[in-house]
């Protein structure tokens, strides 16, 4: 007789005050790189992502004093992958007052994989306006891309197996904050 696959248990890699610690230094990496908050805006890609951004901006906002806009940007329809995954449902794009044209954007993730992501925020961006630059954050950068695309701010890089899944929790979605990494069915972890 077989025993029932189960899935592998997961490791955690960052736990609520490494995400703390970690959405810290990256605010304060982006004024730094900035010079401060002018021009700034946030935009988080949904769902973690739109999180992590209020996260960083709350973060910017206690450092500078300052309110730094931030928003979400939907990339549902712009992904290349609409034939093989399935759909979900359409998320609010919500760009600040002001917009981004002539603002320096920073995109904002929960983990950067193979880019396509990224790609697919950059193409609804250009649909927005014209932002004087765009950068990423991200709070995990696993590798694997597919793309040449890096982020600016990384809250982690966590080098690992394609099998492997990397699954972000935050508390305002999961109840929690954590960073897991599991490997795929029917491997060892």
């Amino acid at each position: 007789m077989t025993a029932p696959a189960h899935d592998p248990p997961a490791r955690t890699v960052l736990d609520a005050s490494d995400i703390n610690r970690a959405l810290t230094r990256i605010a304060h990496e982006i004024l730094e790189r900035n010079k401060g908050a002018d021009q700034l805006v946030l935009l988080g890609i949904p769902s973690r992502g739109v999180d992590l951004a209020r996260r960083i901006g709350e973060r910017l906002a206690q450092t500078e004093g300052v309110a730094v806009p931030v928003g979400s940007l939907d990339i549902t329809l712009y992904r290349d992958d609409l034939r093989r995954q399935p759909a979900r449902g359409p998320q609010p794009t919500e760009v600040p007052p002001g917009g981004v044209d002539g603002k320096i954007v920073v995109l904002v993730d929960d983990v950067l994989y193979s880019g396509r992501t990224v790609r697919a925020a950059l193409d609804a961006l250009a649909d927005l306006g014209r932002p004087d630059a765009v950068r990423l954050a991200v709070l995990v950068d696993r590798g694997h891309r597919e793309l040449p695309i890096r982020a600016d701010h990384v809250g982690k890089n966590l080098p690992s197996a394609r099998s492997e899944r990397v699954m972000v929790r935050l508390v305002e979605t999961d109840g929690r904050d954590e960073v897991l990494i599991a490997g795929a069915k029917g491997e060892g972890a």
